[in-house]
């Protein structure tokens, strides 16, 4: 595992225990996203049932659960919704603090999630093992080399079945290299009683493509300390903001076919996905 590699394992080691606190109501948009996914794979594996076992298309039911994996599952926000809606899904991470804080989260919910922590550039599993992979949230842009974005497709497509489906969400980077804001509004939440407030501060680089980020994280005090001080915690990390033809480009590369992206206002999710099949 590289230097890189090991600080953005180290910057969701962090941040998993707070990482719901993003979201106003996290429980709902485990359920709003899954769904949104959820509905992308059946409209374009929906008239193509699992590839589960040796069974062709034509030969499985047309309900029959999808082999999902998400490499990039985080706390388990896609992940739980996509197993809610009854895919047989499969979560990996580069955290392995984030993994363990998802497959406790799924069985809280009387789902099975079986989880791993791994780099999305090698992924422990044999070829064509699943008929979807997940790769949401802004995940892929903590890849800051051509190299490592191409070394990580090519491993999705691997764990791909013939004709499965990737679908791969990050920022709107083509309008926001244009912008190149420097920060980001606040979020407010409030949990347990407990009030918090969110926001980043960018500083981009000077190839215009890849920003430092800081994750401000201020949680109002709790009983169990002086009542006027907040907490604040801060979390760092780098991203490559690639834009859509960029990461087409490299999907292409490393062998997948009908790439495409659909804005969130037609799927229901929060970020553009890219959508492709594995050639």
């Amino acid at each position: 595992m590289t230097h890189s590699s090991s600080g953005v394992g180290r910057f969701y080691d962090a941040f998993a225990a707070g990482y719901h606190l993003l979201y106003p109501d996290w429980n709902a948009s485990v359920a709003r996203q899954g769904a949104a996914l959820d509905a992308l794979i059946r409209s374009r594996l929906g008239d193509e049932p699992s590839h589960a076992t040796s069974r062709t298309p034509s030969e499985a039911p047309l309900d029959a659960p999808l082999d999902v994996l998400d490499c990039a599952c985080g706390i388990g926000t896609q992940a739980i919704g996509l197993a809610a809606r009854g895919h047989r899904v499969t979560g990996t991470d580069l955290s392995p603090v984030a993994v363990a804080r998802a497959a406790a989260e799924a069985a809280r919910r009387g789902l099975q999630l079986p989880v791993a922590a791994a780099d999305m550039r090698q992924l422990p599993f044999t070829d064509g093992s699943f008929d979807v992979v997940v790769c949401a949230d802004n995940a892929l842009p903590h890849l800051l080399t051509a190299a490592d974005v191409r070394a990580a497709l090519t491993a999705m497509r691997r764990t791909l079945r013939s004709g499965g489906l990737l679908l791969l969400s990050t920022r709107p980077y083509d309008e926001l290299r244009r912008h190149r804001p420097t920060a980001t509004p606040p979020q407010t939440a409030e949990h347990d009683s407990r009030r918090s407030v969110i926001f980043q501060l960018w500083q981009w680089h000077e190839d215009g493509e890849r920003y430092d980020l800081e994750l401000f994280q201020l949680s109002a005090p709790d009983d169990t300390g002086p009542t006027d001080q907040w907490q604040v915690d801060v979390h760092r990390s780098t991203y490559w903001a690639l834009t859509q033809a960029q990461l087409t480009a490299f999907a292409t590369e490393a062998g997948f076919t009908s790439v495409s992206w659909e804005p969130p206002a037609r799927t229901g999710f929060f970020q553009p996905v890219m959508i492709a099949r594995a050639a």
